[in-house]
């Protein structure tokens, strides 16, 4: 696995970058270090902050609670939780609760038992359209619990 640290210039336009995509204030990071898993998938690390770049798609990471308690969510039945720790898609008939989204919005997934981050999507819906549906698919899922992303930071 490659690493590499990144410049101070190039650092400042990726935060500048997440966090309009992200809609939420980044810490100032100085020092941020980039994992190349493979060739269309990056982990970037900084003092308070882990971003998980699959090809042009920026993800906060699953371990970084303060981060991911910013985004919308939707949280599944206990039924759905082993599908999406195997990379599933979320479908409607799964969702317990949700707070407001957009299409095209990052979304994280939260279990009802204990609210533990689960994975990270990306909308196919907005919540309003949520409301209505029975069934179909939710959330693209893009991050989870032991993808391999997950399996390698626990390496580093």
């Amino acid at each position: 696995m490659k690493t590499n640290l990144i410049s101070k210039s190039e650092t400042t336009q990726l935060l500048k970058t997440v966090s309009e995509k992200w809609k939420i204030d980044i810490p100032k990071v100085k020092n941020l270090k980039v994992y190349e898993i493979d060739n269309e998938t990056q982990l970037i690390t900084g003092s308070e902050i882990k971003i998980l770049k699959i090809k042009d798609e920026h993800l906060p990471f699953l371990s970084e609670i303060s981060t991911l308690e910013k985004f919308p969510y939707v949280q599944v039945d206990m039924g759905a939780v082993k599908f999406m720790c195997k990379g599933a898609n979320l479908m409607r008939p799964g969702i317990k609760k949700f707070s407001e989204f957009s299409k095209n919005d990052i979304v994280c997934i939260v279990e009802e038992s204990q609210n533990k981050f689960l994975a990270v999507g990306k909308s196919e819906v907005d919540s309003t359209e949520l409301e209505s549906m029975d069934k179909g698919e939710v959330l693209k899922n893009l991050h989870y619990i032991s993808d391999k992303a997950w399996e390698i930071s626990k390496t580093l």
